[in-house]
């Protein structure tokens, strides 16, 4: 008996694929190429070069790679190492943190405090970045800011954070808008574990600490580092802080994804702009397969 093609055959899904692989190459791949080729020009935005860009070879990327200035403030090397502190700090040390332990405090917990913590968490996540900005700004003003306000009437001083802390303030800034995506990934994946397995840990007299070491841990690894993947390349190339501070003051918030605006949309060097967007690309590539084939091994070993 003649065997007839499925609905979903290979030729209808490709149809179906169609438009979804069109969009694909017109907003990625395409302006992943262009800014390749740019990243080799000398091409601005204004003046001769603006018509008519000249082919520079690697004259972008040894600039960016000039080690005799490559750790001064403003220059890449700098705003390299600041990013790495931030999403060290921010992503790897705060929003993984704050969301697993969230997550594991309201664990198969109901109530008003639990739905406060998440709609609260959720609330800042969602809320365009220039109202919340704005209201940082307003929160941490050194003269009227809500937070100095409370620490001078407990007679702890009014320290100028954006001036004194700027990196620390930036960190916690991003934690407080970014731990809701780890809070609601974590709590899922804590519904996805069997009951039995915690009822067991409580009749034997474990520790809370005991149970998240030895069941929780063990059984949200996959999940843990799917996080990681996520928050990790979203923090990497986050913008909002510049917001908050403007890379300043004397550029000691200027993260990469900050510094590629100033020289592309500041100074106008779009050749050298491209040089930094491929650079950030293939860092995270890089983070990306780091992480994946850890998954990957974690997968087997389970």
């Amino acid at each position: 008996m003649e065997k007839r093609p499925g609905v979903f055959s290979g030729k209808v899904g490709l149809t179906f694929l169609t438009p979804a692989l069109f969009f694909v190459a017109i907003f990625l791949i395409l302006p992943f190429f262009w800014i390749f080729y740019l990243s080799f020009t000398n091409r601005t935005l204004t003046g001769v070069t603006a018509a008519n860009p000249q082919f520079v070879g690697l004259e972008n990327y040894q600039r960016l790679f000039d080690f005799d200035q490559w750790m001064r403030y403003g220059q890449f090397g700098n705003a390299l190492k600041i990013t790495f502190q931030f999403v060290l700090g921010s992503a790897l040390l705060g929003q993984a943190v704050v969301g697993l332990t969230v997550a594991w405090a309201f664990y198969r917990r109901k109530g008003l405090l639990r739905e406060t913590v998440f709609t609260l968490a959720v609330l800042a996540w969602i809320i365009p970045e220039v109202v919340v900005a704005f209201a940082w700004s307003a929160f941490l003003d050194v003269d009227r800011g809500t937070l100095n306000t409370i620490l001078s009437a407990v007679g702890l001083g009014q320290p100028d954070w954006l001036f004194d802390y700027p990196l620390l303030t930036i960190i916690i800034f991003n934690t407080w808008r970014g731990s809701a995506f780890s809070i609601l990934l974590f709590s899922s994946a804590l519904e996805t574990i069997p009951p039995s397995y915690v009822e067991t840990a409580d009749v034997v007299g474990a520790s809370a600490w005991r149970k998240f070491r030895d069941i929780i841990f063990p059984l949200m690894r996959g999940h843990i580092l799917t996080d990681l993947i996520l928050i990790t390349l979203w923090t990497f190339n986050v913008f909002t802080p510049f917001l908050l501070t403007g890379g300043g003051p004397t550029f000691r918030t200027e993260l990469v994804s900050i510094y590629t605006y100033r020289t592309a949309f500041k100074f106008f060097e779009f050749g050298r702009g491209g040089a930094i967007a491929v650079v950030m690309m293939l860092i995270n590539f890089m983070l990306a397969m780091g992480y994946l084939i850890a998954l990957r091994r974690q997968k087997a070993v389970s």
